[in-house]
This record gives structure tokens, sequence and C-alpha cells, in this order.
């Protein structure tokens, strides 16, 4: 795959890691704050929705492909489970960096301006991580082996036909065709 063809397509799986762990994120730091949790308990549930969103923003168009939902998980988890780590061990690490930040209230300009600082270096550390793991046909190359192809895996330069043994994380299985933009409906 080309440099910049491969750089784009980080950039892609960035943007839809950021997206769920960003949904997450805010909706655990919003929650935290406004119970008035400790920063840990905050961070923790922050981690914990930003995960579940991440996987749910995966699993949904990898269903639509025909696999069932246990193989669906199984995709998701492959996919981004480094991806969504980095993303939420920097952004954590830049809230707690920011002094004031995680004792800010919802009202606070602090709160909502570090939330998005956060977000945008953990989006900065996380592109050359997916562009490395999508290179090696890992992360969200296993996600792209189900958007593409009548009936067959494509491998993660859009190719029908390759032999899923290739892949480590492809499952082999023959999914039906799908939705080739599987950020599409984001």
């Amino acid at each position: 795959m080309q440099n910049s063809n491969l750089t784009r397509l980080a950039i892609a799986a960035t943007l839809h890691c950021l997206t769920g762990c960003a949904i997450g994120e805010v909706l655990g730091m919003v929650i935290g704050t406004a119970l008035g949790w400790s920063g840990l308990a905050t961070i923790l549930l922050a981690v914990a929705l930003a995960f579940l969103f991440g996987y749910a923003l995966t699993v949904r168009p990898v269903l639509r492909s025909g696999l069932p939902l246990r193989t669906a998980i199984g995709v998701a988890l492959a996919a981004d489970t480094v991806s969504i780590a980095v993303m939420e061990v920097v952004d954590n690490a830049v809230m707690l960096a920011v002094p004031g930040a995680m004792d800010a209230r919802l009202t606070d300009r602090l709160f909502w301006v570090s939330l998005l600082v956060a977000l945008a270096v953990a989006f900065v550390v996380t592109v050359p991580v997916n562009r490395a793991l999508i290179g090696r046909g890992r992360g969200h190359a296993v996600v792209h082996s189900y958007h593409h192809g009548a009936g067959r895996q494509a491998d993660h330069h859009g190719t029908a036909g390759h032999d899923p043994a290739d892949h480590p994380g492809a499952t082999g299985h023959d999914p039906a065709p799908a939705d080739h933009d599987h950020h599409a409906g984001r």
C-alpha cells in the first residue's frame, strides 16, 4: 500500500476510534463530574464508556456484513482494542496533567477546553499507531476485510480474494456482500 493511502486509512481509522472514544469519554466525564465523583472514578467510567462506544461503532457495520454477533464482537476487539487503549491513556494523561481540569465543573471553560485538547492530542498520538497496525494487516485492517468484495474477504489493500491465513485476526468466514464504507452513518 502506498504511504499516502496508508496514512489516509490510518487517519480515517483514528477518526472512527475518536468518535467512539469521544462519545464515551465526554459522557463519562460529564456523568462523573455532575455526580461529584472523584477523578479516579470519573476516569474509570469514561474509559469504560469509551471502550463500549468504540466497540459498538465497529460492531454495527460488521453485523451489516452478515457476521453473527459473536464474530462481529471478536472483529471489533481485534480491530479497536489497541487504538482505543492508546487513545484513552493519552487522553486521560492530558486531563490529569492540566491543573484543575479534573476538579472543574461542567460550567467551567477549563473542563471543556481540557477535554478537547486531550482528545486532539490523543488523536495525533494514535494516528501513527493505527498506521503501523494497518500496515501489518492488523487493527482496522481486520474490519476492512469485512467491507469489500462480494462473498470474499478483502485485504487491507482493498483487493478481494486473498488467503485469510495471510491476515492474523481474520476468521476466514465467508461474509455476505457489505457496505463498502464502514464509516458511513457515524
